[in-house]
């Protein structure tokens, strides 16, 4: 047991990770196996975006587990592409006598923001089913220029 030495990583000014030696009976009061509960972990990191060149137009999925379509709004403006997102969660638990036996808030917000040029904005196309957002953006036709006949003196 004298190598076993209970260490984390904690991360240094310059973002290095750096081992963090606790000591021994602060492990026990840390929990083996670390649940993911998406609602708490909102806003701990942007939601992951895909964006795919389709040929005709471009397609962007987000994932966005736990949210509500009322939650999540879009903007296009000047080129870019804005999806963001807000998570108010309130959970109030009593006994009989109308007592807190436990109170909890979550409050969260996120943003991306994408520059996304020549696209057709009124064609543009959004999904949001089961977590995952979807939005289809054509691509703007190219204007063709006309031809003018110039008129000989």
């Amino acid at each position: 047991m004298l190598g076993l030495i209970p260490f984390g990583y904690v991360k240094d000014l310059t973002g290095k990770q750096e081992p963090e030696f606790k000591s021994l009976f602060d492990v026990f009061n840390s929990p083996f196996f670390k649940e993911c509960d998406c609602a708490s972990d909102f806003g701990k990191d942007n939601f992951k975006v895909d964006v795919k060149d389709t040929g005709d137009g471009y397609e962007l999925t987000a994932d966005l587990p736990g949210m509500k379509k009322e939650d999540i709004s879009l903007k296009y403006d000047n080129n870019y592409l804005v999806i963001s997102a807000n998570k108010n969660e309130e959970k109030n638990e009593q006994d009989e006598k109308g007592n807190y036996i436990r109170r909890e808030r979550r409050y969260g917000s996120m943003s991306r923001s994408f520059y996304i040029d020549d696209i057709d904005e009124t064609k543009v196309e959004a999904e949001f089913k089961d977590g995952v957002l979807k939005i289809d953006m054509p691509k703007a036709t190219p204007a063709i220029p006309e031809s003018k006949q110039i008129l000989i003196k």
